[in-house]
């Protein structure tokens, strides 16, 4: 039995890099907008499909803070979309009858 110590390059694990190099751009191109607050969950849920329907992904914020403080409207759910889909979600709400609050 050998006591000497294990080659460390034998764990390292070859090929890409784990962490990536920053974009410069990267801020610019994910920066969100807020389309509107409410404690509606399926409104929100609606427009979500709504919006996911015409090719524009959206993400709610505070959901689960709202669901931690027991749901009692403190805290409302934030619908966020890209800032290159703003306008065109804006459009998309006011077609269907949901303006932003």
């Amino acid at each position: 039995m050998s006591l000497t110590r294990p080659n460390r390059s034998e764990h390292r694990l070859r090929g890409k890099p784990v962490k990536r190099r920053a974009d410069p751009g990267l801020a610019k191109r994910l920066s969100m907008r807020e389309l509107l607050r409410t404690n509606d969950a399926v409104r929100l849920s609606f427009l979500e499909v709504l919006l996911r329907d015409s090719g524009i992904d959206s993400i709610v914020l505070d959901h689960h803070t709202s669901l931690l403080e027991g749901s009692i409207g403190a805290i409302p759910r934030r619908l966020m979309v890209a800032e290159r889909d703003f306008r065109r979600a804006r459009w998309i709400l006011a077609a269907a009858g949901e303006e932003p609050e």
